[in-house]
């Protein structure tokens, strides 16, 4: 996977946006007003992103993947994940903790957002 497979799959799911909140170097994709991924423009060689998850599923993750998964750079350790691209895990299991990360933050929206994300499909 490269940075524009990975904006491509992360932009194409409802009511995703991207910004660029922090900067120029971090591009930033949420859903509703909440971040679900977050990766640096910045990066040379290999490409990694934070994504949200589960903190049972992300200890897990770590431990599984020692050379994939890192508590997120920058982020709350407990619910974020940093994750290399291209490394243990193939695209489809990127794709997975890319779909569980939205899949949590969109859920955590209040539910005027989410009956609006609702409304918009």
């Amino acid at each position: 996977m490269d940075i524009e497979q990975l904006r491509l799959y992360c932009i194409q799911k409802q009511a995703a946006s991207e910004q660029l909140p922090f900067g120029p170097e971090t591009l930033v994709f949420k859903v509703g007003s909440k971040i679900f991924l977050l990766v640096g423009l910045d990066q040379i060689g290999a490409l990694s992103f934070n994504v949200k998850c589960d903190l049972e599923r992300a200890v897990e993750l770590r431990e599984e993947n020692p050379q994939t998964v890192f508590p997120g750079y920058h982020m709350n350790k407990k619910h974020w994940n940093t994750v290399f691209a291209n490394r243990e895990l193939d695209d489809n299991k990127l794709q997975e903790l890319i779909d569980h990360s939205y899949d949590l933050v969109r859920k955590s929206l209040t539910k005027k957002e989410q009956a609006e994300i609702q409304n918009a499909e």
